[in-house]
């Protein structure tokens, strides 16, 4: 699968929705997990604004990158931030889309105004 790593160092990233787990199941309630090391998976709810453009996303974090201090409507920072583009079929239909993830999520700072 592509991966697409995403320079957020000039954008403003606000955090509308506090970590909670990623559920794998809805069914049954299970939370997703990584395939490699096991650890559970948190989703967070940002707005990603860059170049006067903004995108409401969500981003899996592993659990140990949620860090305390999270504020929603606060900056936060999404170290090592990538795009997955991703496609599947289900009940006949295609659906495609793109999943973010990161290795951690922070408290963040504004990004400096450039001066011009």
């Amino acid at each position: 699968m592509r991966v697409i790593r995403v320079d957020a160092s000039t954008a403003t990233i606000l955090l509308t929705e506090a970590p909670a787990p990623k559920v794998r199941d809805r069914q049954t309630g299970e939370i997703a997990k990584d395939a490699v090391t096991g650890e559970a998976l948190m989703t967070v709810g940002v707005v990603y604004i860059d170049e006067g453009e903004s995108s409401l996303i969500q981003v899996t974090v592993p659990e140990s990158g949620v860090t305390e201090g999270l504020t929603v409507g606060a900056p936060v920072s999404l170290p090592g931030l990538v795009a997955r583009p991703w496609q599947s079929v289900f009940n006949g239909r295609e659906r495609h889309g793109i999943a973010y993830r990161a290795t951690a999520v922070a408290p963040g700072a504004f990004p400096m105004a450039q001066a011009g």
